[in-house]
């Protein structure tokens, strides 16, 4: 690695005005100008130039502000009253290491300081640009920051030439995005009459202990005219936020994790003291399914390397309109049975297993110990050991942060252990919330997995979160509750970690009641993403439809609840829709006619003759991303190679045909294989640049392969 100068202030001599740095998927151009301050002033695909506004666009590479150092969020952007627009440049350098390349820069501002290195890394050979500063206090006076971007940017296009695309994220109903002008937002005040640009910006941000409450932390703007995409996402296990607004003609984008004003977050950086944004993410595309493909690579390169991510077993769990956390040995024992015979590989026992208590659970959580009520005789691990013998793996349901009000944990543990704000516990809904940060938290937790793991011979683990904690805590070392959040959520991912290090074979499900913390920092770490808790089989396919927007098809759970009372159209209707995601069985298997059952195992069979390929596709949608209310619904994967794609359409309505233009096989000799249903009442014809579709009745869904030559 190599570093220029070390000089501080103005830009010395020696600086590059222009810093030319990528790869053959991303190109980016940074200048410093003679106020010593670097600026991003172009990032594109080489070869495929990004549009462009025009000169003075560009931005300081950070946009931070401190107690008594700037105005920040509440005042006119970009004015040089914040810090980042006194941060000078004196050094930088390159470095490319296990298939990545890294720029870092290194930049000062003598006034307090203050040090940011900002690190910029790419992937080489995708169009995907990933930003964080780190923070360092080098003077001799505190600093209390309050706000820190991950990744500034100016020199988009114009508000008037975008459109902005937001994806609505809610409890039942996740993953909704949804598109409109960015003029209609930041509206055209004349800003040549004035001296300032507009204030209006398009500013979202997550809320309290799930980051993914109310909208996904992601975003995108496509060019109107020529279809070209910026796609981001803040990797945020707490708060985050991000704002759009015009600057000198162009769009400006901020990315950015916690702030004081939203989220009560502050740090205070003694001397020598040291604090890292969370990273955020932008992807380049000629297109917004380009740019998701591209994302979506991203985030497999990333993510802990876990032998799951290949396999990709079936995954039959008790819960969803089947148990519904009533778990005991008698209902289990005949659906473990079935399970196996419909060719699941795991079983996992949902929520309920450790209830011993007449009133109900949810506020006596914590201990983590089986009922002998629900389990008489040999206990759960007879149940255990009945889903091994049918020869799949057996997994637990588990919600590890919260401690019950009853429990007895609440009193052995010692205060310091939990959330707290003045010195008072928190409680919400009837619980306590651990703060991993807290030894006495992981001790406590360590020993729960460890029995469930390591002595019962438990394999899998869905770890639940069903509370939200808002704004969040305060110990000892925190000066605000949005910053103990953050240190909370990174602790538990690093407790994540330990454990799977421990545990090398443990599949994690990340699940907070759905899609509630489908963040990128947590899919990073967990195997498998609760998609949802939609228990409507109709409802279910624009959140199957969408979520490889949130995570890689691989990784996203997707409930398949077939019944015994549905008809034979319905079960394949709700099959169908989890064969491109990962598939997650549950419905009541044991109370299905032969028939019945053959149905269901159709399908797996159909999902393990496709998952081979799934683990490297990347996804796209033909009639755009879905609507909730959409009649026709379609997601495809493309396999690497570019000679095989999966389509799964749905239909809920509508007329009884729809055509699906898939333009990377136009022109292409194609053959269209109906893969589910085994024995389908539809149609799917390849004419020569698009596959149409036909259903004739309602619902119905149909998984199709695209064999190109």
């Amino acid at each position: 690695m190599t570093v220029t100068s070390d000089v501080v202030g103005s830009a010395p001599d020696d600086t590059p005005p222009t810093i030319t740095w990528g790869h053959r998927g991303l190109e980016a151009e940074l200048t410093v100008g003679p106020d010593g301050i670097p600026r991003l002033t172009r990032l594109d695909r080489p070869g495929h130039p990004a549009p462009a506004p025009g000169p003075a666009a560009p931005l300081p590479l950070v946009e931070l502000t401190a107690v008594g150092h700037g105005s920040g969020w509440s005042g006119p952007r970009f004015t040089g009253t914040a810090l980042g627009s006194r941060l000078r440049h004196r050094g930088h350098g390159v470095e490319e290491r296990d298939g990545w390349t890294y720029l870092t820069l290194e930049l000062h501002d003598a006034g307090t300081g203050l040090g940011a290195v900002v690190e910029l890394s790419s992937p080489v050979g995708l169009p995907v640009l990933r930003s964080r500063v780190r923070l360092r206090n080098e003077g001799q006076r505190e600093v209390v920051v309050q706000s820190v971007s991950s990744l500034l940017l100016g020199g988009l296009p114009s508000p008037g030439l975008l459109d902005v695309h937001r994806a609505r994220n809610d409890w039942l109903a996740e993953c909704r995005w949804y598109a409109e002008p960015l003029r209609d937002i930041v509206a055209d005040i004349g800003a040549d009459a004035h001296q300032h640009d507009s204030r209006a910006a398009l500013s979202l941000t997550g809320r309290g202990s799930w980051p993914t409450d109310g909208h996904l932390p992601m975003g995108a703007v496509t060019a109107r005219d020529s279809g070209h995409a910026w796609l981001w996402q803040v990797e945020s296990p707490a708060g985050w936020r991000w704002d759009l607004g015009e600057h000198r003609h162009g769009t400006y984008l901020a990315l950015n994790g916690p702030t004081d004003a939203e989220h009560q977050w502050r740090v205070r950086l003694e001397p020598g003291a040291e604090f890292t944004t969370t990273p955020a993410v932008l992807a380049l595309g000629p297109g917004l399914d380009d740019a998701f493909g591209a994302l979506t690579s991203y985030r497999r390169s990333v993510r802990r390397p876990h032998p799951d991510h290949a396999a990709l077993p079936v995954v039959y769990n008790d819960y969803m309109n089947t148990l519904m956390g009533d778990p005991t040995t008698e209902k289990l024992l005949p659906l473990i049975d079935a399970a196996a015979e419909a060719g699941a590989e795991y079983f996992c026992i949902d929520s309920g297993w450790y209830d011993d208590d007449t009133v109900g659970w949810w506020d006596s959580v914590g201990e983590w110990l089986p009922s002998p009520r629900r389990f008489p005789g040999g206990g759960i691990r007879a149940v255990l050991d009945r889903i091994r013998d049918r020869g799949m793996v057996p997994g637990l349901w588990l919600e590890p942060e919260v401690v019950g009000v009853r429990s007895p944990i609440a009193a052995d543990l010692p205060a310091e252990a939990f959330f707290r704000r003045d010195g008072v516990r928190l409680s919400e809904q009837g619980r306590h919330q651990l703060d991993l940060r807290h030894p006495a938290a992981r001790a406590h937790l360590d020993k729960t997995v460890d029995r469930i793991v390591g002595d019962w011979g438990v394999g899998y683990l869905k770890l639940d979160y069903n509370i939200v904690v808002d704004p969040g805590t305060c110990g000892p070392d925190d000066i605000a509750p949005g910053a103990g959040l953050l240190g909370h959520a990174q602790a538990y991912l690093d407790w994540l970690s330990e454990v799977l290090d421990r545990h090398p074979g443990l599949v994690i499900e990340n699940c907070a009641s759905g899609g509630m913390r489908m963040d990128g920092a947590t899919l990073s770490v967990t195997q498998l993403q609760s998609t949802s808790d939609q228990q409507d089989a109709l409802r279910y396919p624009p959140i199957a439809a969408s979520a490889p927007t949130a995570v890689p098809p691989e990784q996203g759970a997707v409930w398949a609840y077939p019944q015994p009372g549905y008809e034979d159209g319905l079960n394949a209707f709700t099959l169908g829709g989890a064969l491109l995601g990962r598939m997650h069985l549950s419905g009541h298997l044991d109370r299905m006619t032969p028939g019945q059952l053959a149905l269901v195992r159709d399908a797996v069979t159909a999902y393990k003759a496709v998952r081979g390929d799934l683990a490297d596709a990347v996804p796209f949608w033909p009639l755009g991303l879905p609507g909730w209310t959409d009649a026709w619904l379609a997601l495809g994967l493309r396999v690497p190679g570019g000679h095989t794609s999966y389509l799964s359409v749905w239909r809920r309505g509508g007329e009884t045909g729809v055509r699906l233009p898939v333009p990377h096989l136009a022109g292409a000799e194609v053959s269209a294989e109906i893969l589910h249903p085994a024995s389908p009442a539809g149609s799917a014809v390849w004419d020569g640049d698009g596959l149409r579709v036909s259903l004739p009745h309602a619902p119905g869904v149909l998984l199709v392969r695209l064999s190109g030559s």
